[in-house]
C-alpha cells in the first residue's frame, strides 16, 4: 500500500503542475492579483507531492519491497542502507522522479525567494516551471513509473544495484548534476517571462543572474565528481574521455558560462539582452537534447540509461515542443527590442561577446563530434566513432584564445576603452606569463615543451590579470588600496577565474608527465617509477558486505623510506557476480600514485597497472574554487531581499514595441 501512497501523490503533483502550467498566465492576462497569488501555493503543493513520493520511494528501498519492479532490479537485501537509498536515482526511472524533484525543489525555492519581484512577472515564471514540471511528471508516470509492481508474484530477492554504481559517486555526483541540469530551466523561465512580457530591462537580468550562477555551480561540481569518480573507479586512470554522455553533461556547461556572462552585461549595460535569450534558450534545450540521447538507447556509455526508444520518443518530442515553441516566440519577439547603449571594438562588452562566441562555437563543434556517428548509423551508411583526438584538436585552440580573452576581460574598460591604457596594464602581465611558461618545462624535466609552456603560461596569465583586477578595483580616489571596496561578487568572479587556472595547470601537468607502466609482478617484486619503489607483497581476501575480494599489497618507497600502502582489489559481487576494479590510490598535493590490480598470473603473480599522475588533483582543486567563485557571487548583497526590492521597480525599463499590455 506505501507504493500506492508515493504513486499517488506523483498524480496529485502532476495535477498541481497543470494548474500552476495555467492559472497564474490566467491571471496575468487578466490582471487579476488574487488569481495570480495561486502561483506559489500551487508550488508549494507540487513541490510537497513529489517530495512525498521520493521519500516513500526511499523508504520503500530501505524496507526491501521487492515487489516494486524497480526497486528489484536496482537493490538487494545485503545492498548497505546508503547505497540502497542512493539506489533511488541508481536506474532510469528513480533517476527520473529525482529529475522531476530537483526540478519542483527550485520551482519552490523561486516562489520563496521572489517576494520583492512584480508579482505579473513572478507568475509567469512559475507558470513556465509549472509547464516543464507537466512535461516531465506525465514522462515519468506514463513511461517510467519508478512504483509499478510485480504482484501477485514477486521475487525474494533483488537483482542488486549495478557494482558500478556502488560507490560514494553515486550518493554525490547524480543529485549534483541533476541540480546543474534542472537548475537552469529557472534562468530559461526568466527568459521566456520576460519574452511573454515584452519587456527586457536590468531588473530581470539582475534576478535572473543568481539564479543561474546557482545551477551553473550545481553543474560545476557535478561534472568535477563524475570526472574523479570515474578516475577512482573505473581503473583505467583516465579523469576525461570525451564520452558522448560526458559531452551532455559539459555542453550545458559551457553554453551556461556563456549565459553568465551576458547576463552580467545585461544587467551593468542594458544590452546583448537578445543573445541573452537565445542563450538562456539554447541552455536548457541542450539539457533536454542531453536527456534525450542518455535515456532513449541511442547512445552506449557506461553512464547511459539503456531504455525503451519509445520513452526517446516522448523526449523527442517533449524537446521539439519546447524548441518550436520558445524560439517561435523569440522571434517574434526579440527583433522588437533595442539597446540604447552602444560600444566600440575594444570595450569589455565586445571581449565578453567573442568569449561567450566562442563557447557556443566549441559547443556546436562537441555537439556535431556527438551526434554526428548517430547520424551516420541512422542513415545507414555504417558505423564510426569520433574519438578524443578530434574533441581535443579543436577544443584545445579555441580554449586558449577564450583563456587570453578572460585575463583581458576584467582589466579593459565597459563602452570604450583609453588608448594605451589596456597596453600598459597588459604588458608586464603578458611578458611575466611568458616568461614563467618557458621556464617550467625545464625547471620539471630540464628540456623545452611547448605544450607545457602553452599551458602553464595561459594559467599564470590568468592567475596574474585576476589578481591585477583585484589591485584595480581595490583601489579609492586617493589611490589606496581597501579590501572593503570589492563587494562580494566581484571576488566570486575572481576566485572562478582562478580555479579555471588551477584546473589548466593539473590538465597541463598530467596530460604531458604522467607515467604508466603495464607490469607483471610476483611477490617480493620491486618497480620503479618516477623516483619511487613499489614493492608487491602478495594478495589477501577481503569480505566486504555483498562482495568478496582479492586485494593487492604495493607497499610504495621514496629514497629507501616507506610512503604508502597501495591496496587495489578485484571485487566479485555476491549477486550479479560481476568483477569489477578498485585502484588504489595515495593521493597528494603534487601527485598521485595509482595501482589497478589486472589478472592473475601463473607463478603466484599479477598483472597490474601502475601510473604516476603528477597535479592531477589540481583538476578537481580548480572545479571547487569555479563552484566556490558562483556561490560567493551569489552572496553579494545586491542579489539579497532588500537590495533586490530596489529593482522590483525596473529600472532603465525597455519595452517591446507594439507590446501586449502589462496583463498580457
Amino acid at each position: 500500500m506505501i507504493p500506492e501512497i508515493g504513486h499517488i501523490s506523483l498524480i496529485i503533483a502532476f495535477a498541481f503542475a497543470c494548474c500552476l502550467s495555467v492559472v497564474p498566465l490566467v491571471g496575468a492576462w487578466q490582471n487579476n492579483s488574487r488569481v495570480m497569488n495561486f502561483a506559489k501555493p500551487l508550488s508549494f503543493g507540487m513541490f510537497l507531492f513529489v517530495t512525498c513520493s521520493i521519500v516513500i520511494l526511499a523508504y520503500s528501498f530501505a524496507t526491501d519491497d521487492f515487489s516494486v519492479k524497480y526497486i528489484a532490479g536496482h537493490s538487494n537485501s545485503l545492498l548497505p542502507i546508503y547505497f540502497k537509498i542512493s539506489a533511488v536515482w541508481g536506474g532510469h526511472e528513480g533517476s527520473m522522479l529525482f529529475w522531476v524533484f530537483s526540478l519542483t525543489a527550485w520551482t519552490f525555492a523561486v516562489a520563496v525567494y521572489s517576494k520583492a519581484m512584480e508579482q505579473v512577472f513572478i507568475a509567469r515564471v512559475l507558470a513556465v516551471m509549472g509547464m516543464i514540471a507537466v512535461g516531465f511528471i506525465a514522462f515519468t508516470l506514463f513511461t517510467s513509473n519508478p512504483f509499478e509492481r510485480l504482484l501477485p508474484n514477486f521475487p525474494m530477492e533483488g537483482r542488486d544495484l549495478n557494482p558500478l554504481l556502488q560507490d560514494i559517486g553515486l550518493i554525490i555526483h547524480p543529485p549534483m548534476l541533476y541540480m546543474g541540469y534542472v537548475g537552469f530551466a529557472v534562468a530559461f523561465a526568466f527568459a521566456i517571462a520576460a519574452l511573454m512580457s515584452g519587456k527586457m530591462d536590468a531588473a530581470w537580468a539582475r534576478w535572473s543572474r543568481p539564479w543561474t550562477v546557482a545551477a551553473w555551480a550545481f553543474l560545476t561540481l557535478g561534472i568535477a565528481i563524475g570526472s574523479w569518480w570515474a578516475y577512482y573507479e573505473l581503473g583505467w586512470g583516465g579523469w576525461w574521455f570525451w564520452d558522448p554522455v560526458e559531452n551532455v553533461s559539459f555542453m550545458p556547461w559551457l553554453v551556461g558560462t556563456a549565459l553568465i556572462h551576458s547576463l552580467a552585461v545585461s544587467e551593468k549595460r542594458d544590452t546583448f539582452k537578445n543573445w541573452t535569450l537565445l542563450l538562456a534558450i539554447f541552455t536548457f534545450s541542450l539539457n533536454l537534447l542531453g536527456a534525450f540521447l542518455v535515456r532513449s538507447g541511442v547512445l552506449t556509455s557506461v553512464h547511459s540509461f539503456a531504455v525503451d526508444p519509445a520513452r526517446g520518443g516522448f523526449l523527442l518530442v517533449l524537446l521539439a515542443i519546447t524548441v518550436g515553441v520558445t524560439l517561435t516566440l523569440y522571434a517574434l519577439r526579440a527583433p522588437k527590442v533595442s539597446s540604447k547603449n552602444r560600444f566600440t571594438l575594444l570595450s569589455r562588452e565586445t571581449t565578453i561577446l567573442v568569449a561567450s562566441s566562442i563557447l557556443l562555437v566549441t559547443v556546436i563543434t562537441i555537439l556535431l563530434g556527438t551526434l554526428y556517428p548517430l547520424i551516420i548509423d541512422a542513415m545507414g551508411l555504417g558505423k564510426i566513432s569520433v574519438g578524443a583526438p578530434y574533441f581535443n584538436a579543436v577544443f584545445v585552440p579555441m580554449m586558449t584564445v577564450l583563456f587570453l580573452l578572460m585575463g583581458v576581460g576584467p582589466l579593459i574598460r565597459w563602452k570604450k576603452a583609453r588608448k594605451g591604457e589596456l597596453a600598459k596594464q597588459l604588458k608586464p602581465l603578458a611578458i611575466s606569463s611568458i616568461g614563467f611558461g618557458l621556464l617550467w618545462p625545464f625547471l620539471v624535466d630540464g628540456q623545452l615543451n611547448l605544450l607545457v609552456s602553452l599551458g602553464m603560461g595561459v594559467a599564470c596569465w590568468v592567475i596574474l590579470t585576476a589578481g591585477k583586477d583585484i589591485v584595480n578595483n581595490g583601489k579609492n580616489k586617493d589611490g589606496d588600496w581597501q579590501l572593503g571596496r570589492i563587494p562580494l561578487n566581484h571576488w566570486g568572479m575572481v576566485v572562478a577565474h582562478i580555479g579555471v587556472a588551477i584546473s589548466i595547470i593539473g590538465v597541463t601537468m598530467v596530460s604531458n608527465y604522467e607515467l604508466e607502466k603495464n607490469v607483471r609482478m610476483a611477490v617480493n617484486e620491486q618497480v620503479q617509477l618516477s623516483g619511487y619503489s613499489l614493492e608487491f607483497t602478495g594478495t589477501k581476501n577481503v569480505q566486504g558486505a555483498n562482495y568478496s575480494a582479492v586485494q593487492g599489497q604495493i607497499n610504495v618507497y621514496q629514497n629507501g623510506k616507506f610512503v604508502t600502502l597501495l591496496q587495489p582489489e578485484r571485487r566479485t559481487y555476491l549477486v550479479q557476480t560481476m568483477g569489477m576494479t578498485e585502484a588504489g590510490i595515495d593521493s597528494g598535493l603534487f601527485r598521485d600514485i595509482y595501482a589497478a590490480l589486472g589478472d592473475p598470473l601463473p607463478g603466484n603473480a599479477w598483472s597490474v597497472r601502475l601510473y604516476y599522475k603528477p597535479f592531477i588533483a589540481w583538476i578537481w582543486f580548480g572545479a571547487l574554487f569555479m563552484a566556490l567563485g558562483g556561490v560567493l557571487a551569489i552572496m553579494s548583497k545586491r542579489y539579497r531581499a532588500k537590495a533586490a526590492s530596489k529593482v522590483a521597480k525596473p529600472v532603465r525599463q525597455f519595452v517591446i514595441e507594439d507590446a501586449v499590455p502589462q496583463g498580457g
